[in-house]
């Protein structure tokens, strides 16, 4: 069971993060980014349940400047309402709080500790951001709504990516957002998802589906057990 803690951002903002340890000694550290509705219940399992095999998490509070301590369902009226506080934090202050929860892990294991990202719609955009622009080892984008956006931009990943889309994704065209990923970074790990729609790691939404959620999950945790095993890449 994890713990709200504080984060210090470089810009001097502090902002509140749920942490979570492994019982045994961290084999690596994870930052876990949320989707518009806050560091909710859904996003502080997912924090939870990284750590059982023996990963350090932290989710950041990406709302914390413009509307601290929210947590948001799925109805209508959440959904507002996370546009509108999404709105107001631009994807460069975004990853100013993903570096603050990368650099508390290194802080705790040292500069060698390896660090990787998952995101989920909102923060599956900001971890294929975090995978060009910080120096991680890792990123796990779940279909983030910005990425044919970024793709388009030219913006290209640098650390090691694994991307998760749903192939009945009504925000995401899954097959063109594939095909450009793979020109884009042909070292990726693309999956497409045919039956899944937008959200379906999410137990509390309507698209959940629990088959792909699992199934999506093991190849996640295959991927950063590959990734984060060994020391850290480079800096960027």
């Amino acid at each position: 069971m994890g713990e709200f803690i504080r984060l210090d951002a470089a810009t001097g903002t502090s902002i509140s993060a749920w942490h979570a340890t492994p019982r045994q000694p961290a084999r690596a550290g994870l930052v876990v980014l949320q989707e518009i509705f806050g560091v909710n219940a859904h996003i502080r399992g997912v924090v939870d349940r990284l750590a059982l095999p023996g990963y350090e998490v932290v989710a950041p509070a990406l709302f914390d400047r413009v509307a601290p301590d929210t947590e948001l369902g799925y109805g209508p009226e959440d959904l507002k309402r996370g546009i509108e506080l999404k709105g107001q934090v631009p994807d460069d202050e975004a990853l100013t709080y993903v570096a603050a929860a990368v650099d508390r892990l290194r802080a705790r294991h040292g500069a060698a500790f390896p660090v990787g990202v998952v995101g989920f719609c909102w923060g599956g955009s900001l971890a294929y951001l975090a995978a060009a622009k910080l120096s991680i080892d890792a990123a796990v984008s779940y279909y983030g709504g910005q990425v044919p956006k970024y793709l388009d931009e030219g913006i290209k990943p640098v650390a090691p990516l694994l991307v998760h889309l749903g192939g009945r994704d009504g925000h995401i065209p899954a097959g063109p957002t594939a095909d450009k990923l793979r020109v884009a970074a042909p070292g990726a790990e693309i999956y497409v998802h045919p039956q899944a729609g937008h959200g379906f790691n999410c137990e509390a939404r309507p698209d959940y589906r629990p088959e792909e959620a699992r199934y999506a999950m093991e190849v996640t945790l295959r991927f950063l057990d590959r990734r984060l095993s060994g020391p850290r890449r480079p800096p960027i």
